[in-house]
């Protein structure tokens, strides 16, 4: 099995938003950065807004980070 990073952000969904995965575990539909901050925090994350940018820990698919989060 290929190593992935523990946090996906997959491409935008039609609807709008980015669906999160933590350690294998959706955790919620993203619409913003803070979205995703909160998400990471509610997993137990402390400091999640300093790992955003991280590629060993969050793997942004289908579209550049931090964007994308609209339809």
């Amino acid at each position: 099995m290929a190593w992935q990073a523990p946090i996906v952000v997959d491409p935008p969904s039609p609807g709008g938003g980015r669906r999160v995965t933590v350690r294998g575990e959706i955790v919620g539909l993203a619409h913003s950065d803070e979205d995703l901050i909160e998400f990471l925090r509610r997993a137990g994350l402390e400091d999640a807004d300093m790992i955003l940018d991280d590629p060993h820990l969050v793997e942004w698919r289908g579209g550049r980070a931090h964007q994308g989060y609209a339809a």
